[in-house]
């Protein structure tokens, strides 16, 4: 038997007795596998799920870095806008009168970036210098590689310039929509409307008025609301405004001056109908105002006013009874007293009457009606009428007068025509419209005011009878006296003149000038008062002066002329030739 038969047999012999048990061992390995395979699939499962947590959770946290970019950019803006309220947030319209728009709001588009979005700080830098070349770009730069999460890089682009930058698609640059303020008629009023910053928030005139302590008595007033920003109406003319800005800046001209000014007040309201100054500034342009010669020199600068005080001399004689029209003073020789010499620039050399003193503008004879009232009764009678203390007015650009620690004789001799204090033009004018309208004292205003209203602010400062006396004084220093070139046919003006000697390194200079003319019409009735300054003129012409009567009291005439047609004043041409006289 060879040894493949012999391990045949042995196969075949065995097979019976083995089958069963190799079998049962071959079902138990088929379930053993089929074990395997059910944890190598569970496992592969698990691991697939977990691969897909995890993908989820990466994109989980892709989409929340998106989530809080997106947020990131809201919240700063919000919270920027929360840090400045002024940002974004819409001013009212200022009109005047006659709803003419004097300031507005225009909307406008302002850069920013956003460091932690910014790619490429170097390429960001050089697109936008592209486009905004006038940019300071070390500074743009070290602003867009800082830690912050919001700068600004320009305010109040131009719609070109945005659309330009947005075409540049600059990661982490964006936009946002701002207020301007807009004023379209520029100069003309700009001292009275004042101006705003970058961020809208009112620094001048009635801007700041509105923001510091104006903005809540106006909604009371009912001037504005939050809800429905109703536009502020001012009581200027716009129309007026132009006249008056136009006849200053042409007189400053025209006289070689370094400033003019002029205002033109309702004399029974205390309404300023219009007021300017010149020089002035663009408020579309504010770094102009920051130039302290574009101060408003109506209501903020101070000046010896001059002759124009006489006016206010001659009104607290009449007034305290000491000193009547029909009176007589001495102006024959000059005033001797504290070792200084008082003169007439004109002296008469003889007796004067009180119209006289005054039409003449004698020092001599206001200094000696100063002088039978007293130095008390002086002082107070100026406090009376508002001239030495600081005005209640809205402008937040109001000087304060300045007056002697102590008042001796000579300070009431020099005060009575002008000189040895200083005050505003516009206080001057109030208190002229007080000498002019009957006797009141009515507290200036920016605002429309009815007579009623101002009727319960006014209060009486000298009597009627002293009222039309004054009256009948202004009209006939313009009939006869210094004030003939004011006068404008038809219109019945009145005013007084006044030409001070400015000081100069603590000296009185005799070449430099300070004028102005004081007036009111028509003077039978007045509605207005007109006051106008010069400063420092220059004879028009070769051989002529300089005094307030060739250069102040033709603007007068120049403003009433123009501007009386408009104000409702009808020119009167009595018949019989006759002019004015006192009642």
């Amino acid at each position: 038997m060879n040894f493949s038969s012999f391990f045949k047999g042995r196969k075949d012999s065995g097979h019976g007795a083995a089958g069963l048990a190799g079998a049962a061992g071959h079902t138990a390995g088929h379930i053993h596998l089929r074990g395997i395979r059910r944890n190598a699939a569970e496992q592969a499962r698990s691991r697939i799920v977990l691969g897909m947590i995890m993908i989820c959770a990466v994109y989980a946290v892709i989409c929340g870095r998106l989530v809080q970019f997106a947020l990131t950019d809201s919240s700063d803006t919000v919270r920027l806008a929360m840090a400045d309220p002024a940002i974004s947030a819409r001013r009212p319209d200022l009109v005047d009168r006659n709803g003419l728009t004097l300031a507005t709001d225009i909307n406008t588009a302002s850069l920013y970036g956003e460091p932690r979005r910014i790619v490429d700080p170097d390429e960001a830098v050089e697109l936008l210098s592209s486009v905004l070349p006038g940019l300071d770009m070390e500074h743009v730069y070290s602003r867009l590689t800082s830690k912050a999460g919001f700068v600004w890089l320009k305010r109040e682009l131009t719609p070109a310039q945005q659309s330009r930058i947005l075409e540049l698609g600059i990661p982490g640059i964006g936009f946002k929509t701002e207020t301007r303020r807009f004023y379209p008629k520029g100069n003309t009023a700009s001292h009275l409307v004042g101006i705003v910053n970058i961020d809208n928030v009112g620094i001048a005139g009635i801007e700041k008025y509105i923001d510091d302590r104006g903005l809540k008595d106006l909604r009371a007033a009912g001037f504005g609301a939050t809800a429905s920003n109703e536009p502020v109406e001012l009581s200027i003319d716009l129309r007026v405004q132009h006249i008056v800005h136009d006849e200053i800046e042409k007189a400053m001209e025209r006289y070689h001056a370094i400033a003019a000014g002029a205002v033109v007040l309702d004399v029974h309201t205390g309404e300023v109908v219009a007021m300017a100054s010149v020089p002035d500034f663009d408020p579309n342009s504010p770094a102009e105002a920051l130039d302290p010669d574009r101060l408003n020199r109506m209501s903020a600068g101070l000046y010896e006013m001059g002759s124009t005080f006489k006016t206010f001399t001659t009104a607290m004689a009449l007034d305290s009874g000491k000193v009547t029209l029909n009176d007589h003073f001495d102006a024959s020789k000059p005033l001797r007293i504290a070792g200084f010499t008082i003169n007439d620039f004109h002296g008469k050399r003889r007796v004067l009457s009180v119209p006289e003193i005054f039409i003449y503008s004698s020092n001599i004879g206001t200094a000696k009606e100063a002088e039978i009232v007293g130095i008390e009764g002086h002082k107070e009678f100026l406090h009376r009428l508002g001239l030495l203390d600081k005005m209640d007015f809205e402008l937040p650009e109001t000087a304060t007068p300045v007056e002697p620690r102590e008042w001796k004789l000579i300070n009431s001799i020099t005060i009575s025509y002008g000189h040895g204090v200083t005050t505003t033009p516009l206080q001057t004018a109030v208190a002229g419209a007080a000498l002019m309208n009957g006797g009141m004292l009515v507290p200036p205003t920016l605002f429309k005011r009815s007579e009623e209203q101002a009727q319960a602010l006014a209060k009486r400062v000298v009597s009627k009878q002293t009222s039309d006396a004054m009256r009948y004084l202004f009209r006939l220093n313009v009939e006869k006296g210094s004030g003939r070139r004011a006068d404008v046919d038809g219109y019945f003006v009145g005013g007084k003149t006044g030409t001070a000697e400015k000081v100069v390194k603590g000296k009185y200079s005799s070449d430099k000038r300070f004028n102005a003319f004081l007036a009111a019409f028509p003077i039978q009735d007045p509605k207005y008062v007109v006051l106008s300054i010069i400063d420092e003129p220059k004879p028009e012409k070769e051989g002529m002066g300089a005094t307030a009567g060739t250069n102040a009291g033709p603007m007068v005439a120049n403003i009433i002329r123009r501007a009386a047609p408009l104000l409702g004043v009808k020119p009167q041409f009595p018949d019989d030739g006759t002019v004015w006289v006192k009642n």
